[in-house]
């Protein structure tokens, strides 16, 4: 009997950015470990004070206030400097640079400034990319638990796609995946047979733990 998981059960996604309300009914934002205090005006992360200027205060409070949404250099301009700029002379970009270097923040995350377009503030993590070599995984994997097979007598082996040697994925991600379904299967496995296999479909990679013909498919979205 086929089984199939989709690796999207397994990934969870949280956001990082928090609104903490205190019982003095002040505003407070997290953004990373980065605390905004509107009411003190104070930004600090990990405890300690960051020195903004009034103007990189106000643009990073407007930005965290409208996080994840794109905001418009208009409305930047507009919102944050008023009536004193009548269009974008890239004093945006002046302070947003100012405010990635005292903050600590990479050049596109979490604050992304699109060309001619705007700015977003992220709050979600950034993904990390993992190019995972799926022969050495697997056989790493077997290696893990060459015990467990020793002891319900099966025999390991591998019978890969050979036109795909590489995915991205979370190595960690994989390993907990394949430990959930071996923990179901193998107490009530009989000796025999052990095998990983892999098979590239146009919307999908499936890696395969056969235990016996009893089959456990993970479905890997290709472009997700």
């Amino acid at each position: 009997m086929a089984r199939t998981t989709s690796l999207k059960h397994y990934i969870s996604r949280s956001s990082y950015c928090d609104i903490i309300c205190t019982p003095e009914k002040t505003m407070k934002y997290r953004i990373l470990n980065t605390l905004i205090d509107t009411s003190s005006h104070c930004v600090t992360q990990d405890d300690k004070p960051i020195n903004l200027t009034n103007i990189e205060f106000n643009l990073l409070l407007y930005l965290v206030q409208h996080a994840n949404k794109l905001c418009s250099r208009e409305d930047i301009l507009n919102n944050v400097w008023g009536q004193r700029f009548q269009y974008d002379t890239g004093t945006i970009d002046v302070h947003l640079h100012s405010l990635r270097r005292k903050l600590g923040f990479e050049r596109k995350y979490p604050i992304e400034s699109i060309r001619n377009v705007g700015v977003i503030l992220h709050t979600t993590p950034k993904k990390q990319s993992y190019i995972l070599n799926i022969k050495e995984f697997a056989i790493q994997w077997i290696k893990k638990h060459e015990i467990d097979f020793d002891k319900k007598q099966l025999v390991p082996y591998l019978h890969l796609d050979p036109f795909v040697s590489e995915i991205t994925i979370s190595p960690k991600d994989l390993h907990q995946m394949l430990d959930g379904i071996l923990n179901v299967l193998l107490p009530t496995s009989q000796p025999g047979i052990i095998c990983i296999k892999s098979h590239l479909s146009c919307t999908h990679f499936s890696l395969i733990l056969d235990i016996n013909g009893t089959i456990n498919e993970l479905k890997i979205p290709i472009n997700e």
